[in-house]
């Protein structure tokens, strides 16, 4: 019989004397675990294209100009998102600079807002999992979150979603605890949800309050509908007290939003609303487009090493749909991920507000002591997406390695060990239906697998990382040339602009490259790709300019999914 797992009272089956000693300080546990996930790579792995670059160039020049309200990649206005995550990101660097631990020319200062946002998400998740699934439960489950692969990866990157999840985790963790009871609800935990979606408002504007707004009218419309609270009764509602709640939220966010409105002229709305958001509803933005049921189908691989559990749980928590966290949680996972499912843009990331309650109900399942058993497909279906992922990674490593950089290959053969001991252990406990053991044997195995591609192969990807190569390039080409006398085309991507500078002139022809090294010969460079040199000769042919190379700089744009070869020109010695 399936059955949902009462808020604290059951403490669930026993895990050892380990398990209990590690609940004597289970958010010393979870930061120490999250620690030795995160930060393989995080110094190491070079600013990664598109957004990454976008996202840390554009702190960059606000800390360069002083100017905290206007968003610029170069000349050129980043009107897309609001400005919160530039402020933390310029605040971290801040931070660096002042204790002499680094400066702004380095990625990893502006990743620690994604790191720190991502950790706080954790931390969230077992503080207000505890009155939804219970202690033990919340601990698992905020291991899980800590462990799935699409997190890992946005602690790695400088860009707002770890961020945005953290304040989206804390509005919802307050919102259960508003919606199970009501009446101790105080009013300075009603202030805290309006704050943290007034946060997620300005990291990434209307996703925070949108994944709130349709959590409550799930719960309102399911209430009503399986009579538990009575006609119109939402008291979880009142307790929110929205009166001043509402006014409070946007009171965190209108100032820049005024400020910026004022400084573009309104062009911030047009293009962050109509260009932005809306393409993104509409279309496949940038290339990201996705069939409905993207996210559902890539889940084994976003979620890897928890997705096993929460597949496992489902009909579990379906048949528990009238037991309250069991309901909430359901609320907040179901709506919301239909909606990114219907939007047309598809990213790995989109649904990760919804990843905490996902993994709150695996872990509930995971530490019942009445829990059903789910049918066999379902188990294959699981394994299947551990198993499968867990091979896939070292193979994927080992590929990378000997197709792109050898020196890859060590950390490549040790992903190998590391995934078979995760799939091992896993599979010992699996079958002896130890499911929390298993969860918690898959999260800690997964830090060597995820440090072996992290540290020991990403980085040493050489011709992924083409920017601070052409960096170099023209540091020994052109020692101290100002950013502003360089100019590229053919890999116009900003981790060019960030290795090299704001004023790198991102040129669209080859002809256009030419005619910028004539402007200044002798003291221009460009940066030519293999596909516009022949236009590049052919028109410094024709207005009398001989340039010679000086260096070149091969490598494989990911973006594009191509191989691209930069020459470097100066103009006649």
């Amino acid at each position: 019989m399936d059955v949902a797992p009462p808020p604290a009272a059951r403490p669930g089956p026993s895990l050892g004397t380990e398990f209990d000693r590690v609940m004597r300080h289970p958010r010393l546990a979870l930061v120490l675990l999250c620690l030795a996930l995160w930060l393989p790579g995080f110094f190491t792995l070079p600013a990664t294209d598109r957004d990454e670059s976008r996202f840390a160039q554009a702190t960059r020049q606000m800390l360069d100009s002083g100017d905290y309200v206007r968003i610029r990649v170069g000349a050129e206005e980043r009107n897309k998102k609001p400005a919160g995550i530039h402020w933390l990101q310029a605040g971290a660097v801040h931070a660096v600079e002042a204790l002499g631990a680094g400066d702004r020319t380095q990625i990893w200062p502006y990743r620690l807002p994604s790191l720190l946002g991502a950790l706080l998400a954790v931390l969230a998740t077992f503080e207000f999992g505890r009155a939804l699934v219970g202690r033990r439960a919340a601990l698992l489950g905020a291991a899980m979150l800590g462990s799935c692969m699409v997190l890992v990866a946005e602690a790695h990157i400088a860009k707002t979603d770890a961020a945005l999840l953290a304040s989206i985790t804390a509005a919802m963790g307050l919102l259960g605890l508003a919606y199970l009871r009501p009446r101790a609800f105080t009013a300075r935990q009603a202030a805290g949800f309006w704050l943290a979606l007034g946060i997620s408002v300005l990291l990434k504007g209307p996703i925070g309050p949108l994944v709130a707004l349709l959590t409550g009218v799930t719960l309102a419309i399911v209430d009503r509908r399986a009579a538990v609270r009575g006609p119109l009764h939402a008291p979880w509602l009142r307790a929110l007290r929205p009166a001043w709640g509402i006014l409070l939220m946007l009171a965190a966010a209108a100032p820049w939003f005024i400020a910026i409105g004022i400084a573009t002229e309104g062009r911030f709305f047009a293009e962050a609303v109509g260009e932005d958001m809306l393409a993104k509803v509409g279309s496949g933005e940038e290339r990201h487009w996705g069939p409905p049921g993207f996210y559902l189908a890539t889940f084994g691989i976003t979620a890897f090493p928890a997705a096993f559990l929460v597949l496992l749980a489902l009909p579990g928590a379906w048949a528990a749909r009238l037991h309250p966290p069991t309901r909430f949680l359901l609320a907040w996972i179901v709506p919301a991920w239909l909606l990114f499912e219907a939007v047309q843009t598809k990213l790995p990331h989109y649904t990760l507000p919804a990843y905490p309650a996902l993994m709150l109900l695996g872990a509930a399942w995971a530490l019942h002591p009445l829990r059903g058993v789910p049918p066999r497909w379902l188990r294959a279906l699981a394994w299947v997406a551990l198993a499968g992922v867990a091979a896939g990674l070292p193979l994927a490593a080992l590929a990378a390695a000997i197709w792109l950089s050898p020196a890859a290959l060590p950390g490549a053969l040790l992903a190998v060990p590391a995934a078979a001991a995760l799939g091992w252990v896993t599979l010992r406990a699996w079958r002896q239906r130890a499911w929390g053991r298993a969860g918690f044997a898959a999260v800690l195995l997964a830090v060597p697998l995820y440090a072996a591609v992290l540290e020991g192969v990403a980085p040493r990807l050489a011709p992924l990382w083409i920017a601070p190569r052409l960096a170099a390039a023209l540091a020994q080409a052109a020692p101290g040339l100002d950013g502003a006398a360089f100019g590229i085309t053919g890999h116009a991507e900003p981790s060019v602009q960030f290795a090299i500078g704001e004023g790198t002139a991102l040129l669209r022809r080859g002809e256009d490259a030419a005619r910028f090294l004539a402007a200044a010969p002798a003291r221009h460079v460009v940066a030519v790709g293999d596909r516009a040199i022949a236009d590049f000769r052919r028109e410094a042919a024709a207005i009398g300019l001989a340039p010679r190379e000086v260096g070149s700089v091969s490598g494989f744009n990911y973006t594009r999914g191509r191989w691209v070869t930069l020459t470097l020109f100066r103009g006649p010695a």
